[in-house]
């Protein structure tokens, strides 16, 4: 297998946790500062998806070595 698919791994994983971690602190901002819409919710479930997604995609990389 291609050397490229362990840091596109290792790249892929980081900008998903850093998305989920982003995503979560910005539904709690938008909950405290009282938004009642329907898009912290989303936003949070997003990030949640999001952080699952990253340790999947570091499980692959561990994987590759």
């Amino acid at each position: 297998m291609p050397q490229i698919f362990k840091p596109l791994a290792t790249i892929t994983a980081w900008i998903l946790f850093i998305n989920g971690c982003l995503g979560l602190a910005g539904s709690a901002v938008a909950r405290l500062a009282g938004e009642a819409g329907l898009a912290p919710p989303i936003a949070w479930g997003v990030a949640v998806i999001s952080l699952i997604a990253a340790v999947a995609a570091m499980k692959l990389r561990q994987m590759l070595e």
